[in-house]
């Protein structure tokens, strides 16, 4: 195995990863809204939801970065 695989076995681990933290978020959306919970506590859902899902995005698309780059210098 050369580094070259490594890199994309890694990326799609980290996109995988990614892909499940942000159906974590559609799913704790989704509890909340069937909670019919108050503003506020709709407010603090949404923002932990929220950030949650910018670090999932971002593990998704470094782990497609890391994919991309394998295979062009493979």
């Amino acid at each position: 195995m050369t580094i070259y695989d490594m890199l994309i076995w890694g990326g799609a681990v980290l996109t995988a990863l990614g892909l499940a933290g942000i159906l974590w978020c559609i799913l704790a959306v989704t509890r909340a809204r069937r909670a019919r919970l108050d503003d506020a506590a709709m407010r603090a859902t949404m923002q932990r939801v929220v950030a949650v899902n910018m670090g999932a995005l971002a593990a998704s698309v470094l782990g497609l970065m890391a994919v991309i780059m394998g295979i062009m210098l493979r």
